[in-house]
């Protein structure tokens, strides 16, 4: 089936190895968090082992000690803003048609994962927030190391969950970690479902590497038409749709600008993103899950 290639991107890797082909986040400095180049280059990379004949499967994982921390919040806007969550400069209209448009395009990028022929692995390898709790739980498959925390702590300074987290794990989970922002660590994912399988950390890459090359083994035209089944008879039935509505209800949230908001915009005023997240989840430390949990090892 082919020996080893690379392809050169700037803020992810590609590697094939016979028919699987592995795409890592590579912004480890950050704990990879998603930045618009790195999210096209995914996208890109995504296509290309599409259209790869030779490849049959895809591991997707994380440089470094996380699989990604989500959407890259302390990168400052084209017009000057702080971010994005900064309303400064734009009238109400303009800021829920940029949250508008940007939650809906989320949603396509994430639907564009089901739409591939090709089975998509997640080897979540540490932490999976945000965004990367979203693109974590679109793939077809989901391993999770021992070491791996999920969460959706965003919810904390206003934002939106996806409803993808309901349709996967129940409407009473959903709420329970949603609503919270609470962290999630590999035990307590797999119990709901969030995950197909733990392993121990060295064990993350040559485990999905093992079920890659086992779906490789099925002819191409099943592998193809059975994932099919299942994407494409879950949107039908109303998935798409309620993912959807993220994009109005996203819009919604994130103009929901108040007191608590803005007493974070005062903390990364003097301190940057660190006193923004400090002062933003401080208040609901210690977590149930996960190394920030009452009475775990660091």
């Amino acid at each position: 089936m082919g020996g080893r290639r690379a392809m050169s991107y700037q803020f992810i890797r590609y590697e094939q190895e016979g028919p699987v082909v592995t795409i890592t986040f590579n912004r480890p400095e950050v704990l990879n968090a998603i930045n618009p180049e790195m999210e096209a280059e995914l996208h890109q990379a995504l296509d290309q082992a599409e259209a790869e004949a030779s490849a049959r499967a895809v591991i997707l994982t994380g440089a470094g000690r996380a699989f990604s921390a989500g959407y890259d919040m302390g990168r400052p806007m084209p017009d000057g803003r702080r971010g994005a969550l900064d309303p400064t400069g734009l009238s109400i209209g303009e800021y829920l048609r940029w949250w508008h448009l940007n939650d809906t395009q989320n949603v396509q990028k994430l639907l564009h994962l089901w739409y591939l022929s090709k089975p998509v692995i997640a080897a979540v390898n540490g932490y999976a927030m945000g965004g990367g709790f979203w693109y974590a739980t679109a793939c077809d498959i989901t391993i999770a190391s021992e070491r791996a925390v999920f969460a959706q702590p965003e919810v904390r300074h206003i934002s939106n969950t996806t409803f993808l987290f309901a349709a996967l794990c129940g409407w009473k989970v959903a709420h329970r970690y949603a609503l919270t922002g609470d962290h999630i660590d590999a035990a307590e994912a797999l119990r709901i479902g969030l995950v197909n399988e733990v392993v121990p950390h060295e064990e993350l890459l040559p485990a999905a590497r093992r079920l890659a090359e086992r779906i490789a083994r099925v002819p191409e035209p099943s592998v193809r038409l059975n994932k099919q089944v299942t994407s494409y008879g879950l949107l039908a039935s109303g998935i798409a749709a309620g993912m959807l509505m993220n994009g109005p209800l996203s819009a919604l949230a994130h103009s929901s600008h108040g007191p608590e908001r803005e007493r974070l915009f005062a903390a990364q005023r003097q301190g940057g993103m660190r006193a923004f997240l400090a002062a933003r989840d401080g208040p609901f430390q210690p977590e149930p899950f996960g190394p920030r949990a009452a009475g775990a090892s660091r």
